[in-house]
């Protein structure tokens, strides 16, 4: 079992600089209003990655420092996520520190390895309950009873909540989904139309891969075929020569005569050779290319209406790149995207009718397990409450009962709600059901919700039960009651020491109190004592023992520890403490 050894404090609050010493058992916290006790809360708050609140740094200090020392065994779930997260064990410890700045920066050690505060937070589930007087507070509200209940209830109901909330996810996402189908419709519908008419100004075009870019080369050589012709006429008279007139100078006729000229000589010098083949190159180079424009200027095509027809093409498909792309590539493009948008428009009444069948099929299983959610919470709901009046009945409440009140609210309409027990209720992501709990302190007393039934003392004795409770079905290794025995006293707080006595048996308990019954059946006792300028130091917490702890005990209950009267009653309340013990 995990046990937290001692805590290191320095400059936090009115705690200079001290070492607290803890039991393995039970542990109380003593000392007079304002000398520090609830530093204790605060400090174990901190080393469990509490919120870091820069107020707390003492005044004059950088930082406040919170160090602590836990002892853990092989095999524990914290140990598993410490070395994780790549911490490191000291001889079978686990060392905690956090440190606060004035300016409000925090940080976390873990095993001497640098962590996130987050880390710590994971931690704290796994080795404490921390249980104060805003915990009382917060578990007034219905919410946190609900979620008190289910956590008791632990598989029981923690299975059918899983299935309902993934259920529950599904039912938001398509009511979501619907909803922007319908609330949409009109724009969804123009859409379409749009699209529609789109596509079938393609379609009617029926435009090709690149044909823009052809039709505009077709363009200017139609617009300008005389030239065209007249030029290649010139040019392949300048290279072959005009038939009708033999004196003519032509470049063939002329290339073919240096050929001439250098094949006679060509033998003699390798040089003059390799130019004569140059020149043989160019001669056959001329003849291809004198063909060529023969041929360009049959085959040129200075039809007008072709012209005319080319220009009426490229202005239907300048329209579509007008309205739907810069080219023929990009208008096809838009066109099969079009296409697919519009598919999936058409499809909306379809899918709309899907996703009201699916919507009603996900509301009538949400009613199935809405109401195995509820009959779960109300089987569990009869042992916890069961339970916590047991534990009352040892707190000096023997005729208080406990019990849950389990309830759902009517929806509007049927449209708006699950069906739970034949009515259509109220749902959320947790369920249909309210929970509250109710107290009936004595007998003839209606039950109450215990936020309007009990006293101060009794609520106290109301939330010390339900945390023995839970002890028994979801236990942690330390529990550190924070004044939970406020507005207790006499008998009564005899016995919640001896229910806290008992509760250490199996757990390390720790508990700040003022309530010298209380105090008498720990098995250390701390006194926190401030000096004469206000402060706590390491000499400052003291574990008290012998005459030294009669002494405390005695100023708890007269104020006045030489009190022989207050003395007795010191020695009475321990030797009674040792007896249960």
């Amino acid at each position: 079992m995990s046990v937290l050894e001692e805590m290191r404090i320095r400059s936090l609050g009115v705690i200079d600089d001290a070492v607290v010493e803890l039991s393995p058992g039970f542990t109380a916290v003593t000392g007079e209003t304002g000398a520090g006790k609830t530093m204790v809360v605060t400090s174990l708050g901190l080393l469990l990655g509490g919120r870091a609140d820069p107020a707390l740094v003492r005044v004059g200090a950088k930082a406040a420092v919170v160090e602590g020392r836990i002892t853990v065994s092989e095999g524990d779930a914290v140990v598993a996520r410490a070395e994780e997260a790549g911490a490191e064990l000291d001889d079978g410890a686990l060392l905690i520190s956090r440190t606060v700045s004035a300016e409000g920066r925090s940080r976390a050690h873990l095993g001497g390895r640098s962590v996130p505060v987050g880390v710590l937070t994971e931690l704290a589930d796994e080795l404490v309950a921390v249980h104060g007087q805003t915990d009382q507070q917060g578990l007034l509200k219905p919410a946190r009873q609900r979620q008190a209940l289910d956590r008791y209830a632990g598989d029981g109901v923690e299975v059918p909540h899983a299935k309902y909330a993934a259920a529950y996810r599904r039912l938001r996402a398509v009511a979501a989904e619907l909803e922007e189908l319908t609330t949409r419709a009109r724009e969804r519908a123009q859409e379409a139309d749009l699209l529609r008419f789109g596509l079938n100004e393609v379609a009617a075009v029926e435009p090709l891969p690149g044909e823009d870019a052809e039709l505009a080369a077709e363009a200017e050589r139609l617009g300008h075929a005389e030239a065209l012709a007249s030029a290649a006429a010139l040019a392949h008279t300048a290279l072959a020569g005009n038939p009708e007139d033999p004196e003519s100078v032509d470049a063939t006729t002329v290339v073919a005569a240096a050929g001439q000229a250098l094949d006679g000589v060509r033998a003699h010098d390798p040089a003059l050779a390799a130019l004569a083949d140059r020149v043989g190159e160019i001669s056959i180079l001329l003849a291809d290319v004198s063909g060529e424009l023969a041929g360009y200027a049959d085959q040129l095509d200075a039809d007008p209406l072709r012209l005319a027809a080319v220009e009426e093409r490229r202005a239907a498909l300048t329209t579509l790149t007008r309205k739907y792309g810069e080219d023929i590539a990009a208008v096809l493009a838009w066109a099969q995207e079009g296409a697919g948008r519009l598919t999936e428009l058409e499809g909306d009444d379809e899918r709309i009718g899907e996703l009201t069948a699916e919507r009603d099929a996900l509301r009538a299983e949400l009613s199935v397990l809405g109401q195995a959610l509820t009959d779960a919470r109300t089987e569990a709901a009869a042992r916890f409450a069961e339970a916590v009046t047991e534990e009352l009945a040892s707190l000096a409440m023997p005729h208080a009962r406990v019990s849950f009140a389990i309830r759902q609210t009517e929806a509007a309409d049927e449209a708006s709600g699950i069906d739970i027990g034949g009515r259509s209720v109220v749902y959320g992501p947790s369920g249909a059901d309210e929970v509250e709990l109710l107290l009936a302190p004595h007998p003839g007393a209606q039950p109450r919700p215990i936020a309007k039934g009990a006293s101060g003392g009794e609520l106290s004795r109301v939330m010390l039960a339900v945390e023995v409770v839970f002890a028994g079905s979801d236990p942690v290794p330390t529990y550190l009651f924070d004044e939970v025995d406020a507005g207790v006293g006499g008998k009564a707080a005899v016995e919640v020491g001896r229910r806290l006595a008992r509760l250490a048996r199996s757990a390390q308990v720790v508990v700040v109190t003022h309530l010298p019954q209380v105090a008498a059946f720990a098995d250390r006792q701390l006194l926190v004592e401030k000096t004469v300028d206000g402060s706590v130091t390491r000499s400052g917490v003291t574990v008290l023992e012998g005459e030294d702890r009669v002494r405390e005990l005695s100023r708890m209950l007269a104020g006045q520890e030489d009190s022989e009267t207050a003395r007795a009653h010191a020695e009475e309340l321990l030797a009674t403490a040792r007896k249960d013990g």
